[in-house]
């Protein structure tokens, strides 16, 4: 993952914080391209390993057809009220599908720990439930965006 990010350097999170982000957030809205060009944008739960973020997304979903059609994506997560609490992160690249659509439990070991992860931080188990409607997307970021005005403060 290339964090390339010239302008708001002074604002930009570092690599700790980032994860840190990532890890606490629940929803993030996922920016596809429509089969006429135009964009769709969608808030989806998420959870994040340390090097892609993972989308569980339904499988009968505009979103599912448009990244069947078209794997490009940009994905924010942002978070604040105020002005000087405003963060967030913008991921963007190309996903790949991981396990099979719809989900249904096999056993993917690629799947393993992040459906543990998901499974704790939006379900509170310790066990992904399947419900044979969702599937996997996986976002390993070409580039990555990040601001925290919080930063702005304490200068």
């Amino acid at each position: 993952m290339a964090v390339t990010q010239r302008r708001g350097r002074k604002i930009m999170m570092a690599p700790a914080e980032l994860d840190e982000f990532l890890a606490t957030q629940r929803t993030c809205r996922v920016a596809t391209v429509s089969a006429d060009g135009s964009p769709h944008v969608s808030p989806l739960w998420f959870v994040w390993d340390g090097t892609s973020l993972w989308l569980y997304s339904l499988t009968r979903s505009k979103r599912w057809a448009d990244l069947r059609r078209d794997p490009r994506v940009a994905v924010t997560v942002d978070a604040g009220e105020d002005y000087g609490e405003l963060r967030g992160v913008e991921l963007s690249g190309t996903v790949e599908f991981v396990g099979e659509a719809p989900r249904t439990g096999e056993p993917v070991p690629e799947l393993a720990s992040v459906e543990r992860l998901f499974a704790g931080k939006n379900f509170g188990l310790t066990e992904m439930p399947h419900d044979g409607r969702h599937a996997w997307v996986r976002l390993t970021p070409k580039s990555v965006t990040s601001w925290d005005f919080r930063k702005l403060a304490s200068r």
